[in-house]
């Protein structure tokens, strides 16, 4: 069931801070990831980690702290040479600590409001209204722990999974059914509460975790995506996202 989305008041604010997640191995991309860490892959001419940050700068994030692992040194490199917003600090793993994990380790940088989390290896286009900033519209702390933003499976391109969620009409979260495909699929945007991370595991654990237990208390919720998004998994899909952007006119330093 898609829910439908209220109109965005023009005075949400966004969180301040978010957490960009960018330590993976991208196995599933290589040979390209062989020599170049996914979230530097260029996408019509421009890295999916500065399509990511290009959102937060729109969004007016101060800060976005990112995760690195794999080939972190090149990530470094390449951030140190961004010189529009947000502030970038650096969350260095020695062992890859899964989304969960990785945002544990970062949690001294992202203080004690409520934070974004956007994963560094997905391309989104807005729709009407930014996504970022209906996301803050919708989030409400006191009946929720995270607030994910969700893309429909059957417009998800590039997508070939069988989905993660059920949403009711007011946007609660339950996961797929056994041996069914749910309609809507993790969007790799969220915001979350850091309380959501005490008594979570040490070391490497997936976000899955906390979102499992926040389902059980009634308090994850999501929202559907209103505009594009391309799920750049492997090297075809690549190729399948930069023809499809390509059509649709989409400049290479979008946005």
């Amino acid at each position: 069931m898609t829910v439908t989305a209220a109109p965005v008041p023009p005075t949400a604010t966004p969180p301040r801070r978010a957490m960009v997640l960018a330590a993976g191995l991208g196995l599933r991309m290589r040979p390209l990831t062989l020599n170049t860490p996914k979230p530097l892959i260029p996408v019509m001419g421009r890295t999916l980690l500065d399509r990511a940050l290009d959102h937060l700068e729109r969004a007016a994030v101060d800060t976005a702290v990112v995760n690195t692992h794999y080939k972190a040194e090149m990530i470094a490199a390449h951030l140190a040479g961004r010189t529009t917003p947000p502030a970038i600090v650096l969350s260095p793993e020695e062992t890859a600590l899964e989304t969960g994990g990785g945002v544990k380790n970062a949690l001294p940088h992202l203080g004690a409001d409520p934070f974004l989390v956007v994963n560094a290896d997905i391309l989104w286009l807005d729709g009407p209204q930014p996504a970022i900033q209906r996301l803050a519209a919708h989030w409400n702390p006191e009946t929720m722990d995270a607030l994910l933003l969700l893309m429909s499976t059957t417009r998800a391109v590039g997508y070939e999974g069988v989905g993660d969620f059920q949403m009711d009409p007011e946007g609660t979260l339950s996961r797929r059914e056994e041996s069914r495909v749910a309609p809507f699929v993790y969007a790799g945007v969220q915001i979350v509460k850091p309380e959501l991370f005490a008594e979570s595991p040490d070391g490497a654990f997936s976000m899955n975790v906390l979102w499992d237990r926040a389902i059980a208390a009634g308090r994850l919720r999501g929202i559907a995506h209103d505009g594009l998004w391309y799920h750049v998994g492997t090297p075809s899909a690549l190729q399948e996202t930069e023809e499809l952007l390509a059509m649709d006119g989409l400049k290479p330093f979008w946005p």
